[in-house]
């Protein structure tokens, strides 16, 4: 499931400043500060405050000015896992996104999403698929069935993680 390029023999170093790059569907990108906590040339870690507008309600869980995100990317797996904290340092939860392998070029971490995406409460009691219309409606099981084949096993490897032993593993 390992894509490599010659982008990702890029080690990025703890204290730096990078820019995350989102690569969303229809062109659109999401582009944001963040800070590296550590980075072994395979799972990389940063950390930043919450990117988006003041206050962002999904019905399950509010992402808010003040809310620290700790996102864990990898260079071999089709997924990425951002850690929400409060600014209390409460553990919302953790927000999956299913994309392709991450790229670091320099100081850039790009991530592709493929549209699917899983939510984990803090407390381990809510565990919801999202986003499974918009990635049907995306047409990528159609144009490139293989990638969606890794995305849908994406999924369901995190899936299983958050219902067995949890996450922590993962992300340690």
């Amino acid at each position: 499931m390992s894509r490599t390029s010659p982008a990702d023999t890029t080690v990025l170093t703890p204290g730096d400043e990078v820019t995350v790059v989102l690569l969303k569907s229809h062109d659109r990108q999401v582009r944001y500060p963040a800070t590296v906590e550590r980075d072994d040339g395979v799972h990389a870690v940063v950390r930043g405050p919450w990117a988006g507008p003041p206050v962002r309600d999904f019905g399950f869980v509010r992402f808010e000015q003040g809310d620290v995100f700790t996102e864990h990317y990898w260079r071999d797996r089709w997924f990425s896992v951002k850690e929400v904290r409060a600014p209390d340092g409460g553990l919302k939860g953790w927000y999956c996104d299913i994309t392709r392998p991450v790229t670091v070029s320099g100081t850039t971490l790009t991530s592709r999403d493929l549209e699917l995406d899983l939510w984990v409460s803090g407390d381990r009691t809510a565990v919801l698929r999202l986003d499974e219309d918009e990635f049907e409606a995306s047409g990528l099981p159609e144009h490139d069935p293989e990638t969606a084949q890794h995305a849908r096993r994406a999924l369901k490897e995190l899936e299983s993680l958050a219902n067995g032993i949890g996450l922590g593993g993962l992300l340690s």
